[in-house]
C-alpha cells in the first residue's frame, strides 16, 4: 500500500509539474527514478496514463480519470495528517477573518474572549463588512458567509443553518391584517433588499416549493436597517432568526406565514482558500465556531435563546 501511495504521489507531481525533470526536482529524486516509478504504476494498473515524448507529456483518457481520483486520495491523506498535527502543535500567529457586519457583531464578537482564553498565542483581526471580500487578494485566512454558495475554488465548512422568518410589528399587523400564506404577502408592503419588487422562495408545510412576488415602498441592502424598519411598522420583512430571535421572543416582532420555510438553501459557512495544509490557527477557529453554533443554534430555540447567548467573561477587579 505504501508503494502504491508513493507511485500515486509521483504521478500527481509529474502531472502538476508538467515534466519528469521538474517533478524530479520537486521530489528530490532523479529523473530516472521518477520514470521508473511512473512505469511501475502503469504496469500495475495495466493502462498507459501519460503519453511521453522528448518534449512534452499528455494525459491519456485513463490518465485524466486516474489523476482526479489520485488528487482526492492524496488530499484526504494530507487532511488526515494535518488534523493530527494540529493536535500536537499549539495554534499561533496572526489570523485575519472577514465577517458579515451584523452577524459578526451579534454572534461572533461575544465569543472571542472565550476563544482568546483557549488559544492565547493567536492574534485575531476581525473585519466586519457586508461586502464579498476576495480572500486571496486581500490576505484573509477565512471568511464567514451567509449565502447559497456558488461553485468556486474556495473550500467551505457549513457552520449552522440560516433559518428565515417573515415577520412584522404588532402595530403593522393591527393596521393591515396578518397574512397566513405566502400568496397573501403580495397584498402587503414588504421590505426588500435592493429593488422594490423581488421574489421570495418558500416551501409549503407539505414540502411543495413555491415563490411569491412581493413589493413595497422601502428597500435597503443593510440587514439592520430592514430590522429597524420592521420594528417601526413600515412593513413586513424576511429576516434571519439569528437577527430577530430576541425580538420575536419579546413580542416586538411577530412571525407570520407560520409553517412555511423561506429560502432554505441559504446557510452559514466558513470559507477558506484550500483545505490542503490548513494552518492550525485557521482550523481551530473554524472548529470553535462550529462547536459554538452547530446544527441547532441557540437562536433557533426561542424558549432558551435569551439565556443561552454567549456572553463575554468579565473578571472582577480586586
Amino acid at each position: 500500500m505504501a508503494d502504491s501511495i508513493q507511485e500515486m504521489a509521483v504521478f500527481a507531481r509529474v502531472v502538476g509539474a508538467g515534466s519528469l525533470s521538474a517533478a524530479a526536482r520537486e521530489l528530490g529524486l532523479s529523473p530516472a527514478m521518477v520514470s521508473r516509478r511512473l512505469a511501475a504504476l502503469e504496469s500495475r494498473l495495466g493502462v498507459r496514463l501519460i503519453n511521453r515524448t522528448t518534449r512534452s507529456l499528455h494525459l491519456t483518457d485513463d490518465g485524466a480519470t486516474y489523476y482526479e481520483a489520485c488528487a482526492r486520495v492524496l488530499s484526504d491523506i494530507e487532511e488526515a495528517d494535518a488534523t493530527v498535527s494540529a493536535g500536537r502543535v499549539e495554534p499561533r500567529g496572526p489570523l485575519r477573518v472577514a465577517l458579515p457586519a451584523s452577524f459578526g457583531h451579534q454572534h461572533i464578537a461575544p465569543l472571542i474572549p472565550r476563544f482568546a482564553e483557549r488559544y492565547p498565542q493567536i492574534q485575531l483581526a476581525l473585519s466586519l463588512s457586508d461586502r464579498n471580500v476576495n480572500l486571496i487578494d486581500e490576505g484573509f485566512d477565512l471568511a464567514v458567509r451567509i449565502a447559497h454558495l456558488e461553485d468556486s475554488s474556495l473550500t467551505a465548512r457549513r457552520l449552522a443553518p440560516n433559518r428565515r422568518v417573515v415577520c412584522a410589528s404588532p402595530d403593522y399587523l393591527a393596521r393591515h391584517g396578518t397574512p397566513s400564506t405566502p400568496e397573501e404577502l403580495s397584498r402587503h408592503n414588504c421590505l426588500t433588499t435592493s429593488e422594490f419588487t423581488m421574489n421570495w422562495d418558500y416551501k409549503a408545510p407539505d414540502g411543495r416549493p413555491g415563490s411569491v412576488r412581493v413589493a413595497g415602498r422601502y428597500a435597503c441592502d443593510n440587514w439592520e436597517v430592514l430590522r429597524e424598519w420592521a420594528l417601526a411598522g413600515l412593513g413586513i420583512a424576511l429576516k434571519s432568526t439569528w437577527d430577530v430571535h430576541r425580538l420575536l421572543a419579546e413580542g416586538s416582532l411577530v412571525e407570520v406565514c407560520r409553517g412555511y420555510t423561506f429560502h432554505s438553501d441559504v446557510a452559514i459557512y466558513a470559507v477558506y482558500p484550500s483545505r490542503r495544509f490548513l494552518p492550525a490557527k485557521t482550523r481551530v477557529f473554524i472548529e470553535f465556531l462550529a462547536e459554538s453554533f452547530g446544527p441547532d443554534p441557540y437562536w433557533d430555540q426561542p424558549e432558551q435563546a435569551l439565556e443561552r447567548k454567549p456572553k463575554p467573561r468579565i473578571k472582577a477587579r480586586m
